[in-house]
């Protein structure tokens, strides 16, 4: 469903365990990320208005998220520790396509953010089938199901925005290619989402 090229390396789960205090402060950022760039979005593109009916659920959604990742780290005792540069959505971001027409530069923005909710439900699921606490299993079993549904928001939007969903869907394969190239580069850390 996703389309991903490159699977994410089972052994992550396992480093992540180990570092779970890092991983929860990691996707507790990630979903701050989400919502700022969400916000940017309909402060940016005002007058595409289903950009701004359709995101601003989801900057609420993920506003939410972080909250509730805040409150898995109280219940284990664990604090949230400082923001790290997030060396994957850097580097994705360099991939956007800016100039040109305004609906092609929002599409490209448009899926970045679905490229993101892609990877981050995936290694949800990953979480969701292979950690050995269960309530964070159950926990990231429902996150799976919410970035699954922005992942497709995102996408849809991407090729109602430009107008045209062959030109869309072939710069989401460019998508696709780069980001797997990314992830061959990225090295195995357990103490970042992604």
């Amino acid at each position: 469903m996703l389309g991903l090229k490159l699977a994410t390396d089972p052994r992550w789960v396992n480093l992540a365990e180990k570092t779970i205090e890092e991983i929860l402060t990691d996707h507790a950022y990630c979903e701050q990320k989400a919502a700022s760039t969400g916000i940017s979005l309909v402060q940016n593109y005002p007058d595409y208005e289903k950009v701004v009916e359709l995101v601003t659920p989801v900057v609420t959604e993920e506003w939410g998220h972080f909250k509730m990742v805040l409150d898995q780290l109280k219940k284990r005792g664990l604090k949230l520790g400082l923001q790290r540069k997030d060396v994957y959505v850097n580097k994705l971001a360099k991939f956007i396509k800016t100039g040109g027409r305004r609906e092609h530069s929002l599409s490209d923005k448009l899926l970045f953010s679905a490229m993101i909710e892609a990877r981050s439900c995936e290694r949800f699921r990953l979480l969701a089938q292979n950690i050995n606490d269960d309530e964070l299993r159950s926990f990231y079993r429902n996150l799976m199901v919410s970035e699954a549904g922005h992942y497709r928001m995102f996408l849809d939007l991407a090729i109602e925005v430009r107008g045209d969903h062959d030109a869309v869907m072939s710069r989401w394969q460019e998508w696709l290619d780069y980001e797997a190239e990314l992830m061959k580069e990225m090295e195995l850390r357990g103490d970042r989402m992604h």
